[in-house]
C-alpha cells in the first residue's frame, strides 16, 4: 500500500475512534442504573426506562466491538499488513475497506 493510502486509511480509522469514544461519552448516562420516578406513571415508564437502558448497553457492546475491529487494524497498518486477507493472503479492494476500515478479510473468505 503507498503512504497516501496508508496516510488515508490511518486517518480515517482515528477519525471513527474518537467518534465513537465520543459517541460512547454521550451514551454512558443511559446506560445507568434505573432509578424508580414516583412522578412517571405506573409500570409502563419503568419498563420503557429499562428497555432504552437496555438498548444503551447494546449499543456499547456494539461500539466496543468495532474499536477493538479498529484497533486490530491499526495494528495490520503498522505491520504493513492492512489491506490484505488475513486468510488468503489477497489484495483486500480499497472500496471494500472504505466501506469497512477495519476489513480483514477479502469477500470470498469472509463468504466462506
Amino acid at each position: 500500500m503507498n503512504e497516501s493510502k496508508r496516510a488515508y486509511f490511518e486517518t480515517r480509522i482515528r477519525e471513527r475512534l474518537v467518534e465513537l469514544e465520543q459517541l460512547s461519552a454521550s451514551g454512558r448516562k443511559a446506560q445507568a442504573v434505573v432509578e424508580l420516578d414516583q412522578q412517571a406513571v405506573g409500570r409502563l415508564s419503568r419498563m420503557d426506562a429499562l428497555q432504552n437502558q437496555a438498548m444503551a448497553k447494546a449499543q456499547q457492546a456494539n461500539r466496543d466491538i468495532e474499536g477493538s475491529r479498529l484497533q486490530a487494524a491499526l495494528v495490520r497498518l503498522d505491520e504493513e499488513e492492512y489491506g490484505y486477507c488475513e486468510d488468503c493472503g489477497e489484495r483486500i479492494p480499497d472500496g471494500r475497506l472504505k466501506l469497512d476500515l477495519a476489513a480483514g478479510r477479502c469477500v470470498s473468505c469472509a463468504a466462506g
